[in-house]
């Protein structure tokens, strides 16, 4: 390998919210990892404890940032990003490890690819070895609001082995150039939770900038640790921020399409769901989400 002077400067960035030993298993992987120009900047959003201890324990040289309120995802990382010196930033959900040889692959196809704007890994299930998370992004359907992982369950075979573009980069893991970022800029605050790396992925292609995946780069993902899994806090902001995305990205004709098939199919299957379910606090979650956007943001 190269000698570190001569190698890119990356910012590795994370945000910790109430969880210290799931990212102390991050930053023990990175501290592990064979590229080791990086400085890593966890981002705590107003946790409970004061994590800094804990986490230097395990990675002495980690700059930990308290925010003094919860900024949720995107504005999490931003604050990291205010405070990040790298030519390169690389922005990794708190519950995922690395592998070897991750970021020289992400750094790779900035090389290749002049118009790269983010670039994401591969991700395989945590708990599931060899199983395939994310092999790229499907488009947001504008009928639906909704899209899906490109090979999402399927055992990896081998069979994504080439650079490509894809729809949208994978929040969990994101890696873009410092001086682009600062011309398209932050990461869209105002969704708090969920689809905002897809809007701001939106933001890059609108400069003139493509997302890729990169299947020789592997990132492991435990998969929301911090929000549940299945929790009334990720029904209500699936809800609100997929009207949100559309209110945002989507053209007037698509977006009536979008607001018919939302109002005439997705609320009444989803009420009747969480009403036989006798899932209280979801059907709340989920009207507090559509009734969110009765106000002007």
């Amino acid at each position: 390998m190269q000698k570190d002077n001569i190698l890119p400067l990356v910012s590795i960035i994370t945000v910790n919210y109430n969880t210290p030993v799931v990212t102390q298993a991050l930053l023990a992987s990175i501290h592990r990892n064979d590229y080791t120009n990086v400085e890593v900047i966890v981002v705590d959003n107003a946790s409970t404890e004061d994590p800094t201890a804990l986490l230097q324990e395990v990675y002495p040289a980690v700059r930990v940032i308290r925010s003094e309120r919860n900024r949720g995802f995107a504005g999490g990382n931003n604050l990291g990003i205010a405070a990040a010196k790298g030519e390169y930033l690389f922005l990794v959900n708190n519950d995922t490890e690395f592998t070897p040889g991750l970021i020289q692959g992400l750094l790779a196809v900035f090389d290749r690819h002049p118009d790269a704007g983010i670039v994401s890994p591969k991700f395989h299930f945590f708990y599931q070895p060899g199983v395939i998370e994310y092999a790229g992004y499907q488009k947001v359907d504008v009928l639906t609001g909704r899209n899906s992982m490109i090979g999402r369950g399927m055992r990896d075979d081998g069979q994504y082995t080439g650079i490509v573009d894809t729809a949208y980069a994978h929040g969990g893991a994101m890696m873009m150039k410092k001086n682009i970022m600062s011309r398209v800029g932050l990461m869209p605050d105002i969704y708090f939770l969920y689809y905002e790396e897809l809007d701001w992925c939106e933001q890059f292609r609108r400069m003139g900038y493509r997302m890729y995946f990169q299947p020789a780069s592997l990132i492991y993902h435990k998969e929301s640790m911090t929000t549940g899994k299945y929790s009334a806090l990720k029904t209500y902001y699936l809800t609100r921020n997929r009207i949100l995305f559309m209110r945002r990205n989507v053209r007037w004709p698509h977006l009536l399409l979008f607001a018919g098939y939302f109002t005439c199919i997705t609320i009444p299957k989803n009420t009747l769901t969480f009403l036989l379910k006798r899932e209280w606090k979801h059907l709340q979650a989920f009207w507090k989400g559509v009734s969110w956007h009765l106000k002007p943001f």
